[in-house]
């Protein structure tokens, strides 16, 4: 299955949502559905189960939160929310590099790369909803190299 594939089965209560056309969002949500295969394969291995439930709910929280923080006014309140999010993506792609030993490395490496590129679209996010620049060091987000990600490949499952 291919991000494009994915996108297909959607349903429309999610789509026909204003928030829908944050492209984030979309891969967000898809980022925890192709991630729920990793937490159960992690889950079967006693030694995993906390790692999968924290890779559970840190993939759950990206898109969660970008909703939150989507009902909210603009300016400082939009931006503490999108700044969860953004606490969130970097959780999991923390929680994919520590199953890296469990996990096909293709398989992590596609999810950090996915987590990456969430990651560099939700700083400059935070950035707008702020009206001034980020509190943090500027780094380059960019998914090239070996964590490279393609939205057009097909989805590594372990």
């Amino acid at each position: 299955m291919t991000y494009a594939e994915w996108l297909e089965t959607v349903p429309s209560a999610i789509t026909n949502d204003p928030i829908w056309k944050l492209d984030v969002y979309k891969l967000a949500l898809f980022d925890h559905d192709i991630g729920w295969n990793d937490v159960l394969v992690l889950s079967k291995n006693n030694l995993m189960w906390s790692v999968a439930d924290q890779l559970h709910r840190s993939l759950g929280s990206i898109s969660a939160n970008l909703t939150e923080g989507y009902s909210r006014s603009k300016g400082l309140d939009r931006a503490r929310f999108i700044e969860f999010s953004l606490g969130s993506a970097r959780e999991s792609r923390d929680w994919y590099y520590k199953s890296r030993l469990v996990m096909p490395a293709e398989v992590v490496k596609h999810r950090m790369g996915l987590a990456t590129k969430i990651i560099s679209m939700l700083v400059p996010m935070i950035s707008h909803q702020r009206k001034n620049a980020i509190r943090e060091e500027q780094a380059e987000y960019n998914t090239s190299g070996p964590s490279t990600f393609s939205l057009d490949s097909p989805i590594p499952m372990p």
